[in-house]
């Protein structure tokens, strides 16, 4: 008696040059940008919370993704570290994150000695790395938005407050890069900008990100931050400079590991650090150019 033949694997389904399941990348998109808003306009220490998930989750994928090469990160000392990091930054400044960063690692390296002498380095660099390129970088999330105090007795949110105003401001023009950048390649994009790192990536469609973005930036900078018309158009470019560079070395990296996507944990986006590269790449200098020219 013949076996019958296995079915065949459904085909993946063809997004065209849009690359993405655009119904559900808007959808999920609207569903954060709607629990950033609340917790912004409420009661703006409720959006650590989510700046602390999302350093979890993200530091969770990144194990995940490294695991594929073999590196195994140290889930809890990375996590909990994350996390202090991020509180420490909100509610006691850039010194003190630069503390609690250093102190992190120490920790983890000693938690590392535990599992003995193989892959010790391999696995120490890998987590100092991770410490930086999430935890550290997305502080600076915190350290915006304590631009208008911590809110602790309730107060200090919505739209009046410096602090709430600089992470709408740092979000829209990110969002505006990613934007201006889809909508140009996917109409325009002929020429790949880095075809060996990210294909579906051309000039044309970081055209496109720069006139969005520095149209947003000076637009923020202009009428909500209440800035100099010149903040803004140097924020644009920032903003789209490194935004394009943070995608890039997030594409790098999961070429490296062998994988199309750090996740599934959000519909239509992939993993979390999909969303994130650009985020994380540009919230740094951001902070810095209105901390001092704007604040």
């Amino acid at each position: 008696m013949t076996e019958s033949p296995m079915p065949a694997a459904p085909p993946a389904k063809d997004h065209g040059r849009a690359g993405r399941d655009l119904k559900a990348a808007v959808t999920s998109a609207v569903v954060l940008l709607a629990a950033i808003a609340a917790s912004l306009l409420f009661w703006k220490t409720a959006f650590m919370v989510i700046v602390a998930v999302a350093v979890v989750v993200a530091i969770w994928e990144l194990r995940k993704g490294l695991l594929a090469k073999g590196i195994d990160l140290p889930e809890q000392p990375l996590m909990i570290g994350g996390v202090v990091m991020v509180v420490v930054a909100y509610f006691s400044g850039a010194p003190a994150l630069v503390t609690a960063t250093a102190v992190s690692a120490l920790v983890t390296m000693l938690w590392l000695l535990r599992r003995g002498i193989a892959g010790y380095v391999q696995n120490a660099t890998a987590s100092v790395f991770t410490l930086v390129y999430v935890p550290f970088l997305g502080s600076f999330v915190a350290l915006l938005l304590a631009e208008g105090g911590t809110g602790l007795d309730g107060g200090g949110s919505g739209l009046d407050d410096p602090g709430v105003q600089g992470i709408i401001t740092f979000i829209l023009v990110t969002i505006a890069s990613d934007i201006g950048g889809y909508v140009a390649g996917v109409l325009f994009g002929k020429h790949p900008m880095a075809p060996v790192i990210s294909p579906k990536k051309s000039w044309e469609g970081f055209a496109g990100s720069l006139v969005f973005t520095v149209a947003a930036g000076w637009a923020l900078v202009t009428y909500l931050l209440d800035g100099d018309w010149w903040v803004g158009i140097a924020l644009g470019i920032i903003a789209v400079v490194m935004a394009t560079l943070g995608d890039l070395c997030e594409s790098v990296i999961k070429r490296d590991l062998g994988i199309k996507d750090m996740s599934q944990v959000i519909p239509g986006h992939g993993g979390l650090m999909d969303r994130l590269d650009s985020l994380l790449a540009t919230v740094a200098p951001i902070w810095l150019l209105l901390h001092y020219a704007v604040f």
